[in-house]
This record gives structure tokens, C-alpha cells and sequence, in this order.
């Protein structure tokens, strides 16, 4: 009965558009009316223990880190070298696009901040080269959806705190699907060009003189994952650690290498992770208390219990937990699903003898793609908004997108090779 009324009040308030955090404290809270057993201050005790860990400290590190990185000039210099690579391809702008979501990625950790500057950056630039404002626009968003899963991504590092997974091995494990997912994109991009004849001309070779000197300015951007990964697969520091350094590091590039950041810039970039951070760690806290709750009714076990019993095959589970967070990825923001479900699948991942990490990269995919979908896709409303595109002009011109993400999240279910390779070389 406690368990029902605490749903029904949580749908209610996502259907009043009552905002996430605010909406599972409330339902939480409606618990203790229920039951005798537990003080109302457990609420409290519970959201305040949600977020008293060290390892959270990496999100707000790596927030500020991915935040100041767009004060430092990093993203004109990326974008060059994005041009650079790309230059003779059909579509090279649109491959532009590609190519910058996935250094940037590396960088941020956050796929609406890459949404939002590619959004204001290149989407007028590919409408004057002849993309329709709707493809350019899905082809921005969609671009956006590898940042989650290369390291630092932001949720990889909420994933392995809830799931008690090791974030150094899901920073390895997110680099190969992150490269499939731009290389598939690429693709895509290739023939979409050739076939309405955009950026089709033959164009002047890049001289190396001009590519060393355009990689020389984005080499010490495109050293920092490099630093981090390699700092906490070899036991340098940790995963927060590596936070830390990251916004050291950031600072160096923008006050002391590039000197482009200024001084009320920075004010603004703390003030801009302050408001971030936040709306973060309070989720977090909410979402902490609200898997109390179902842990305490025993809605993992059950759960499982009813998986393992019409499930046997790891293939299916795969398959049936696409569509349902595909389903629930329409309704919920990424990093409400992270924390609400991932101790729900945790059980089940151990009764299929799944690789948490293997599993981790497919979740937070399929997760991702929700961004993009109707009624509360983040993602689709984020850059609708910034390039003034419709909504239904974007569905329309995403749903090739939607198909490759896809079939990607199939194949990294499929073959964990993709996921694993990585972490088991260098491990």
C-alpha cells in the first residue's frame, strides 16, 4: 500500500511537471504517512548520506573543469582541428559536427552543455552550406549522445558510485563505443551528403605545415582525457583526484597557456557550476532516499525474481531492458534513470553473470536516447530552442539518428568485447 501510494504520487507529479528533484523528495516523503517504522527524519538522514562521499566530488570537479574549458578558447581550437580532419569528406561540416562532439566529449562530460554551444556554433554554419535547419539541428543533438560514455562522462562516474563500479574501468570501457558511435554517425553523414549533393566539391589539400600547426593548438586539450585515464588506470590518483587535476588543468590552459579566460569570465564560470552542480548532487540526494524506499520494500529482488523467472536468456534481458529504458527515457531525465534504476538492475546483471561495466556502457546509452524523444526529451528541447527549430521537424529528421543509436546500444549489448577490450588490456 506504501509502495502504490508513493508511485501514484510520483506520476502525479511528473505529470504536473513538478521538477525532478522536488518530485521524488515529495513521493518519498509520503512513505512515512504508511508506515510506524521509521522517522520522518530518515528522509533527511538518507538524502544527506546520498551525497556525503568522496566520489561524488569528481562530478563537481569535472562539471568545473568541463565548464571552464569553454572560457579558455579549447572549443575554436577544436573546432579547427575538427575542420582539419574532416576537410575533404563529403559533408565535412556536418562531419565537423561529428568529429567535435567526440573531442569535446573528452572534455566537458556533459552532453547538453556540447549540445547547447554546438547548437549556437554550427548549426547556422551547415544551414549556409545547404543543410536544412531540422537535420542540422537532430544531427547536433544526436552528435551529443556519445559525451555521456567518454571518460570523464559525467553519468559513467554516477553509474560507478551507485553501482559500486570501478569508474577508472568504466572510463576505459566508454572509448571504443564512443569512437563506434562517431564513426557510425560519420557514415551516415557520408552518404546523407552525396545524396542531396552538399559539400560534394573537390576541395584543396591541408598542408602539413597548417595541420601540425592547428594540431599544436588542440594537443594540450586532447592530452587531458589521456592524462586522466592513464593517471587512474596506473594508480596515480583517483577518480576524484583526477577531477581536481582536471580543473587545475583547465586553469593552466585558460589563464596561463592560451590566456583567454578573464578574470569576470571565471566569476561566471564558478557561478554557471554552482548551478549545476546542484541541480546534480540534489537529484542525487532525492534519488538516494527513493531507492531506500525500494530497497526496503524489496523491489530489486522482486524484480530480479520475475526477470530470472520468464527471462533465461541474457539476449532477451538485453533486448527487454532496451525497450523499457528506451520507454522510460521519454519520461525521466538521464541522471534521475541512473540513480533510481541502477540499483534495481544491479541483482539482475549478477543473476545473468553480466559484466557491470559491459552493462553499464549499453545502459546509460539507451538511457541517452530518451534525451532525444518526446514528451520531456532534454536534449531535443535544449537545441530546439537555441537553432528556433520545431519539434516536429526534429522528430522527423531524427529518426535515422534514433536508428543508428539504436542498433549501436544492440551492438554493445551483443558483442562486450567493444566495452571490455579495453579495460582488459591495460588492466
Amino acid at each position: 500500500m506504501a509502495l502504490t501510494a508513493v508511485l501514484i504520487v510520483l506520476i502525479l507529479l511528473f505529470i504536473l511537471n513538478v521538477p525532478i528533484a522536488f518530485s521524488l523528495i515529495i513521493s518519498t516523503s509520503v512513505y512515512f504517512f504508511f508506515t510506524d517504522s521509521f522517522s520522518s527524519t530518515v528522509l533527511i538522514q538518507r538524502m544527506i548520506g546520498g551525497v556525503q562521499s568522496v566520489p561524488l566530488l569528481a562530478i563537481l570537479f569535472f562539471v568545473t573543469a568541463g565548464i571552464l574549458m569553454n572560457y579558455t578558447g579549447i572549443t575554436t581550437r577544436m573546432l579547427r582541428f575538427a575542420q582539419i580532419l574532416t576537410n575533404r569528406l563529403p559533408g565535412s561540416l556536418a562531419q565537423v559536427n561529428v568529429v567535435l562532439s567526440t573531442l569535446m566529449g573528452g572534455l566537458s562530460g556533459s552532453n547538453v552543455a556540447d549540445a547547447a554551444m554546438q547548437s549556437k556554433i554550427l548549426v547556422p554554419q551547415m544551414e549556409k552550406k545547404g543543410y536544412s535547419k531540422a537535420f542540422a539541428t537532430a544531427l547536433t543533438a544526436s552528435t551529443s549522445l556519445i559525451t555521456p560514455i567518454i571518460p570523464p562522462g559525467i553519468a559513467l562516474i554516477m553509474y560507478g558510485y551507485i553501482g559500486n563500479v570501478s569508474i577508472g574501468d568504466l572510463f576505459l570501457a566508454g572509448v571504443l563505443p564512443g569512437l563506434v558511435l562517431c564513426l557510425s554517425f560519420m557514415i551516415y553523414v557520408h552518404f546523407y551528403a552525396k545524396k542531396h549533393k552538399i559539400e560534394t566539391e573537390n576541395k584543396e589539400k591541408v598542408t602539413k605545415k597548417y595541420f601540425f600547426l592547428t594540431f599544436k593548438d588542440a594537443i594540450l586539450a586532447l592530452l587531458l582525457p589521456v592524462v586522466i585515464i592513464g593517471g587512474i588506470r596506473f594508480g596515480v590518483f583517483s577518480a576524484t583526484e583526477a577531477g581536481a587535476i582536471a580543473v587545475f588543468y583547465a586553469f593552466f590552459l585558460g589563464l596561463v597557456v592560451y590566456r583567454e579566460m578573464k578574470i569576470n569570465q571565471l566569476f561566471g564560470a564558478l557561478i554557471e557550476t554552482v548551478h549545476t552542480a546542484a541541480s546534480i548532487l540534489l537529484i542525487i540526494a532525492a534519488g538516494s532516499a527513493f531507492a531506500w524506499v525500494l530497497t526496503l520494500e524489496q523491489v530489486p529482488q522482486r524484480m530480479t525474481g520475475l526477470m530470472v523467472n520468464y527471462i533465461s536468456s541474457e539476449f532477451i534481458f538485453f533486448i527487454v531492458v532496451l525497450i523499457f529504458l528506451l520507454i522510460v527515457g521519454m519520461f525521466i531525465e538521464g541522471n534521475v534513470s541512473i540513480v533510481i534504476l541502477t540499483p534495481l538492475f544491479m541483482p539482475m546483471i549478477q543473476q545473468y553473470q553480466i559484466d557491470p561495466v559491459h552493462f553499464g556502457i549499453f545502459f546509460i546509452v539507451c538511457i541517452s536516447i530518451g534525451t532525444l524523444t518526446p514528451p520531456l526529451g532534454t536534449i531535443m528541447y535544449t537545441t530546439c530552442a537555441i537553432t528556433g527549430t520545431k519539434v516536429e521537424e526534429f522528430i522527423k529528421s531524427s529518426a535515422p539518428f534514433l536508428l543508428i543509436l539504436i542498433i549501436a546500444a544492440l551492438l554493445l549489448a551483443f558483442v562486450p568485447s567493444i566495452s571490455l577490450w579495453l579495460p582488459s588490456v591495460l588492466n
